[in-house]
């Protein structure tokens, strides 16, 4: 979840951490039925996993997007969502899903 716009682990967070604060999960992206650019991209290349780690790695790819821009793949294999297990060869689709999303974002901020 996103806590005043920054990526924050939602397990680790107490309720009374949040109260006052902006707090934005996966949910409060999209813009009623239009998906937010993020989600769009990882919907378009597919870039999934479990339940639990899609909505974390969306989130995540967010806020990194807000703070640097268009993201390239050596950005996000080594950056800040080098925590959510991007790096493992496998996770080829998400790294795809956050390159492109970050370069939507950037585009739809124009």
């Amino acid at each position: 979840m996103l806590l005043d716009g920054e990526s924050v682990k939602s397990c680790t967070v107490l309720a009374a951490q949040a109260d006052g604060r902006g707090v934005t999960t996966i949910e409060g992206l999209a813009n009623g039925e239009e998906l937010h650019p993020m989600q769009a991209a990882f919907r378009e290349h597919h870039g999934l996993q479990c339940g639990y780690c899609t909505p974390g790695m969306v989130m995540a790819a967010v806020s990194l997007a807000q703070e640097g821009g268009v993201l390239g793949e050596h950005d996000v294999r080594h950056g800040a969502l080098r925590a959510t297990s991007v790096v493992a060869p496998g996770y080829h689709n998400i790294v795809a899903a956050v390159v492109a999303g970050s370069a939507a974002m950037a585009g739809s901020e124009q």
